[in-house]
């Protein structure tokens, strides 16, 4: 079982559970579809995002497998959300979670990513207790590959054309670490 203290703060983020003043910064990178190309659903109208923000709104804790952590990534120096990051408790008997996160385009290439993602795995290493952690993306989004690899995960599987994304045949990837591999 997993509460954490919120907020989370790292040297230039901070973590926290989503509210619905987020609306209009969860839409402002949700909705494009540069951010939904390697996702499994399309960039999201105003309606879309207010149904999804609700759910994650809920997400603050994991208390049995199948629950998530769903944080938004603001910046400490401005306050403002820049995207947003998933922790994923997969198995309770295997001690396994899942990773994953989405920042606005504007907000590419400073390192947020793998700053926000490293939290996530110390959350699930140190304080969930879990043996093992992976990211799974679509085998194109190589920018995403460079953020798990950043962070010390290996690459474990590349699964070609294994499932159908946005009516098309997509390839993924799958990367992991080992608590044994974590280093703070």
């Amino acid at each position: 079982m997993l509460k954490p203290h919120y907020p989370i703060t790292t040297d230039r983020l901070l973590l926290r559970p989503f509210t619905p003043g987020d609306l209009d910064a969860l839409h402002s990178y949700e909705s494009r579809p540069d951010v939904a190309r390697y996702l499994h659903w399309e960039a999201r109208d105003l309606d879309a995002v207010r149904t999804f923000l609700d759910k994650k709104i809920t997400r603050t804790a994991l208390l049995d497998e199948g629950d998530a952590l769903d944080l938004a990534i603001t910046r400490l120096d401005t306050g403002d959300v820049i995207g947003n990051c998933v922790l994923i408790w997969t198995s309770q008997q295997l001690r396994q979670g899942e990773i994953g996160y989405i920042l606005h385009p504007d907000h590419h290439g400073h390192g947020y990513a793998p700053e926000a993602a490293r939290e996530l795995l110390r959350l699930g290493f140190e304080d969930l207790g879990l043996h093992r952690m992976v990211g799974r993306l679509d085998g194109r989004n190589t920018a995403s590959a460079r953020v798990l690899e950043k962070l010390g995960m290996r690459r474990e599987a590349h699964l070609v054309d294994n499932e159908i994304v946005k009516g098309e045949w997509a390839s993924e990837m799958i990367y992991a670490m080992l608590e044994t591999e974590w280093t703070p």
